[in-house]
């Protein structure tokens, strides 16, 4: 008999619910290697399953290797180690007595902040208001429905009496209190949510509920479809990813100053090897720090991917001998002064510009051609042989003229143009797209998520 034979049923259960974990987290594109998988295995082994948040917490300090990962780990998480498994299903009927007597014991649970009853009284509402289908069982089971259905967000007012009933508070503890009952409000529809993945899971297999059901970590979260939450947490990126990319173009610039090998040079001084290029010489650079430019669309969904390309420039600044950053709807202005005074303010950059900056005449829709030939014409200075200018924007003229001789004659003056645009490629071209017109002139790249423009912008700027 086999050694795989003998091995323990619970054992084999608990090795591919621990690959599982991992394979889920490298699809949502955290780098766990080997060395990280052993140690998760030795942790599970060292803590037991007794204590399911030690063994969560032991498994994100072996796995991650930042606090931006955990999100996504504690999801996945909850799919390969949950708290129960194979829950009787309930008759699914949610009729309005049991909801209101659901309702009454989540505000006692609430007011008391009792997590062990929130935790169960979320496996009571999936039970009972989440299931959907016609089977017996239910078909699948929604937190959008358990949610919908039992409407927690209108509890916030009975809760709070009842703890004010209690304890007594002023006004401004009254607003206190009101945040505190919103973020217990807030955990008891994650646990909801965890709680309907697990039970989908169950029925349709974890790794298809890890790969498809959960939400992607911020670095892969499209620009175009963040919304305020997700922004707000790319822009806490900016810094780091900053100083990634500044020891990046250290580096090549350490290997760009070793210069190429003068062909001529070096056949010249191989005459006294007998024509062996025993010793290379190198035509030397001239070390110089480029000039960066940034011509921004900041209008509609657009602005977002902007703001974060900005901010991450800025944070580059000292890499170049000058920077200077243009914003524009249908007009152009610049915004470097904008940029530089309101760094630590970064969510409030694309008020700030559209309040203090003159970017739309006559309309507020998007004018690529227009603003292109403003820029071209009032702005000539900008730019020179040494300078690189980046263009941020999905390229939809809505209609309008591309103007296409202004960016033949941006290309003409300058060292290079390249645009990253925040459309998926496959939407190029479509609608008011412009962008492959434009694609036919400059060096066009898709830029739709944090980690594509770090890898883009990564090779792109100039040394």
């Amino acid at each position: 008999m086999t050694a795989a034979a003998d091995a323990d049923p619970a054992d084999t259960d608990l090795v591919t619910r621990l690959t599982g974990l991992v394979d889920a987290l490298r699809a949502h594109g955290l780098r766990i290697g080997t060395g990280e998988t052993v140690d998760a295995a030795r942790a599970v082994e060292a803590l037991g399953l007794a204590d399911r948040e030690l063994l969560r917490e032991g498994l994100a300090a072996t796995l991650l290797h930042g606090a931006g990962g955990r999100p996504v780990f504690d999801a996945v998480f909850e799919l390969y180690f949950p708290s129960r498994v194979g829950l009787p299903d309930g008759d699914g009927d949610g009729g309005d007595t049991d909801r209101e007597a659901l309702r009454a014991r989540l505000a006692e649970a609430l007011a008391a902040n009792d997590t062990a009853a929130l935790a169960r009284l979320a496996v009571e509402a999936v039970d009972g208001f989440g299931g959907y289908g016609g089977s017996p069982g239910s078909d699948g089971w929604s937190s959008y429905q358990t949610l919908d259905r039992l409407r927690p967000q209108t509890l916030l007012a009975r809760v709070r009496d009842e703890v004010r009933g209690r304890d007594g508070s002023g006004s401004f503890a009254d607003r206190l209190l009101e945040d505190e009952i919103r973020r217990r409000i807030e955990e008891f529809r994650r646990l909801v949510a965890a709680e309907a993945r697990r039970r989908a899971a169950e029925r349709r297999g974890r790794d298809e509920i890890a790969r498809r059901a959960l939400p992607p970590t911020t670095d892969r979260v499209d620009f175009l479809l963040a919304g305020k939450d997700r922004l707000a947490e790319m822009r806490r990126t900016v810094q780091p990813l900053a100083r990634k990319l500044a020891t990046r173009l250290a580096a090549r610039r350490r290997r760009a100053a070793r210069g190429t090998v003068d062909l001529r040079r070096t056949l010249r001084g191989s005459l006294s090897t007998g024509g062996v290029p025993v010793r290379p010489v190198l035509r030397r650079r001239r070390p110089a720090r480029p000039e960066l430019v940034l011509l921004c669309d900041v209008s509609g969904s657009v602005a977002g991917f902007s703001d974060f390309t900005m901010l991450l420039v800025q944070a580059l600044h000292d890499q170049f001998s000058k920077v200077r950053v243009f914003a524009f709807v249908n007009r152009v202005d610049e915004v470097t002064g904008l940029l530089v005074h309101g760094a630590a303010d970064p969510e409030g950059l694309n008020a700030r510009i559209r309040a203090e900056a003159r970017l739309t005449a006559w309309h507020d829709s998007s004018d690529y051609g227009a603003a292109l030939g403003e820029f071209t014409g009032r702005y000539a200075d900008a730019v020179g042989p040494r300078t690189t200018v980046f263009v941020l924007g999905d390229a939809r003229t809505n209609m309008a003229d591309p103007n296409l001789a202004a960016v033949r004659d941006l290309t003409r003056r300058t060292r290079r143009v390249h645009w990253l645009n925040p459309e998926p490629r496959t939407l190029w071209g479509t609608g008011d797209s412009a962008a492959p017109a434009y694609a036919e002139l400059v060096d066009m790249r898709e830029c739709r998520n944090v980690r594509q423009l770090d890898a883009v912008v990564g090779r792109l700027l100039p040394v």
